[in-house]
C-alpha cells in the first residue's frame, strides 16, 4: 500500500470511520458534561465532590491504559477496544441514574476506567496500521472529530439541563455508543484476525501498580476534606505514593524529564493538567460569578473545540516545514495565552468574551501541540513497545490533569473568600504549570535518536 494514500482511501476507510466514531462520542460526553456540572453540583448538593468527579475518572482510567497496552501487545487492540465501549456505556447508565453526587462519581470513575482503555487501543491502532506519513493526518483528524461536538455539545448540553434535565446529558450517549459499536466491528476487520504473542507476559504487577496510583491520586482528590495538619499530611503522602507508583508505567527518565520519549510523555502530562485544570473551572465561573446559563458558558469549549480541530488538521498539512519543536512551542503559548484570560476576567471582572475568545486560543495551541507529541512518540517506538509507550502517554494525559484538579479543588475549597478570588487561585496555578512546561519544551527532541516507525502491517501482532 502506497504511503500517498489518504486515511479516507478505501484500504484505510473502516477503521478511520470506526476510530473518529469513538473519538467523537468520547468529546461529546466530556465537553456536556464538564458545561452542565454545575447544574448537577448544584441540584445533588455535590460541591465538595465537584473536582473529584473529573479527577476521580483520570485516576482510575490509568488501570484501564495498562491492561488495554499489555492486552494490546499481546493479542492485539480489537477485543480491549470492544471491551471497553461496552463499559463505557455501563458507566454512563450509572451516571444517568445516580440520585447522589457519590453514585454520580461511581459512574464517572466506571467510565473514565472505560476512556483510558479506549484511548490505549486507538493509539495501538495507528501505531500498527497506518504508515508514518499517515500518522500525523490521522492524529490530526482525531481532534478534528472534536469539532461537531465542541459545536452541539455544549449547547446541546446546556438545552436539555435547562429543558428535561442533566441525566439525559448521560443517557442520550449510550444510544450513541451503540451506535459506535456498529460503526467498529467492520471496521476492525481490516486490522485482521487477532493472534496471541505468548511471548509478551501478563504484566500482574504494572497493573499493581497502575491500581495503586489511581488510588493514590482518588486520596489526593479527597485530602482537602480532612481537617488542618490531617490535610496536608494526606497531600504530601498521596502525592509521593503517586510518584512511587507511576515511576514502573513510564519509560525510564519520565518522571526527570529526560531527553527524548521521557520528555515527549512528561510534558503532556504537564500541559495536560495545565489546560484541564482550567477547563474544568472555566464553565463554573462563568455560571456561578457571572450569572451566564449553562449553554452560554458552554461557548468557551466550543470555541475551543473547533480550533483546537481547525489548528491540528493545520499542523498536519505544514508538519514538514515545521519543526517538533516550534510546533509545541507555539502550542504552549496558546494555552497559557487562555489561561492567562481566564484568569484576568476572573481577577479584574473584565467582560467575559475575553475569557471566551482567549479559551478558543487555547484550543488551537493544543490542537497544534498533541498530535505532534503524539507522532514523537511513535518516533521513538517499535512494534514490540508502542503498546507500553501508547498506555504512557495516555498515562500521563490522565495522571496529570488528575492531580492536577485534585490539586486545583483543595486550593479552591480551600480559600475562605467568596466572589472570585478560589477561581483565580485555580487559574495561577494552572498557568504555573503552563510555565513549567515551556521550560521543558526543549527536551522532546534532543539527545536519544528517533527509532524510525514500521512500515504498515495490516495484522496487529508483528
Amino acid at each position: 500500500m502506497t504511503t500517498t494514500a489518504g486515511i479516507f482511501h478505501a484500504h484505510y476507510r473502516l477503521v478511520t470511520f470506526g476510530a473518529l466514531a469513538i473519538v467523537a462520542l468520547t468529546a461529546f460526553e466530556n465537553l456536556a458534561v464538564t458545561t452542565v456540572m454545575p447544574v448537577i453540583s448544584r441540584e445533588l448538593h455535590g460541591a465538595s465532590l465537584y473536582a473529584v468527579a473529573f479527577a476521580g475518572p483520570l485516576a482510575v482510567g490509568v488501570v484501564g491504559m495498562v491492561v488495554a497496552g499489555n492486552w494490546s501487545d499481546r493479542s492485539g487492540p480489537r477485543l480491549p477496544l470492544f471491551a471497553s465501549v461496552l463499559l463505557f456505556a455501563a458507566g454512563l447508565l450509572l451516571a444517568g441514574t445516580a440520585q447522589s453526587m457519590a453514585t454520580l462519581v461511581a459512574g464517572r470513575i466506571t467510565y473514565g476506567l472505560a476512556g483510558g482503555a479506549t484511548s490505549v487501543a486507538l493509539y495501538v491502532i495507528v501505531g500498527r496500521f497506518y504508515p508514518v506519513p499517515l500518522q500525523t493526518k490521522i492524529f490530526g483528524a482525531f481532534a478534528a472529530a472534536w469539532v461537531l461536538p465542541a459545536l452541539v455539545g455544549p449547547a446541546i448540553a446546556g438545552i436539555l439541563a435547562d429543558t428535561v434535565g442533566w441525566r439525559w446529558v448521560f443517557l442520550g450517549v449510550v444510544a450513541l455508543v451503540a451506535i459506535a459499536m456498529l460503526m467498529v466491528v467492520p471496521a476492525m476487520r481490516e486490522l485482521g484476525p487477532s493472534r496471541t504473542n505468548h511471548s509478551i507476559p501478563w504484566s500482574l504487577g504494572r497493573i499493581g501498580w497502575a491500581i495503586l496510583l489511581a488510588l493514590a491520586v482518588l486520596a489526593l482528590s479527597l485530602s482537602g476534606e480532612l481537617p488542618g495538619a490531617f490535610s496536608i499530611v494526606a497531600v504530601v503522602a498521596s502525592l509521593v505514593v503517586a510518584l512511587v507508583a507511576a515511576r514502573p508505567l513510564l519509560p525510564v527518565g519520565t518522571l526527570r524529564g529526560g531527553h527524548g520519549l521521557p520528555s515527549v510523555i512528561l510534558l503532556r502530562a504537564v500541559i495536560a493538567g495545565a489546560y484541564f485544570g482550567a477547563e474544568v473551572y472555566l464553565p463554573y465561573l462563568l455560571t456561578t460569578q457571572f450569572g451566564l446559563t449553562p449553554a452560554l458558558a458552554g461557548l468557551s469549549l466550543t470555541g475551543a473545540g473547533i480550533l483546537w480541530g481547525a489548528a491540528s488538521v493545520l499542523q498536519g498539512r505544514v508538519s514538514e516545514r515545521l519543526s517538533p519543536q516550534a510546533a509545541v512551542r507555539i502550542g504552549i503559548v496558546g494555552t497559557a495565552i487562555a489561561i492567562a484570560a481566564a484568569l484576568a476576567t476572573s481577577l479584574f471582572a473584565l467582560p467575559v468574551w475575553i475569557a471566551i475568545v482567549g479559551w478558543a486560543i487555547g484550543g488551537a495551541g493544543m490542537g497544534t501541540l498533541i498530535p505532534r507529541l503524539s507522532v514523537l512518540l511513535f518516533s521513538y517506538s517499535i512494534p514490540t513497545n508502542q503498546g507500553f509507550n501508547s498506555s504512557a502517554v495516555s498515562i500521563a494525559d490522565s495522571v496529570g490533569p488528575g492531580i492536577s484538579l485534585a490539586l486545583a479543588g483543595i486550593l479552591f475549597g480551600s480559600i475562605a473568600a467568596g466572589g472570585t478570588l478560589p477561581f483565580s487561585a485555580v487559574f495561577i496555578f494552572v498557568l504555573v504549570l503552563g510555565l513549567v512546561a515551556m521550560a521543558m519544551s526543549g527536551r522532546v527532541n534532543r539527545g536519544e535518536r528517533p527509532i524510525p516507525a514500521p512500515a504498515v502491517v495490516r495484522n496487529p501482532v508483528p
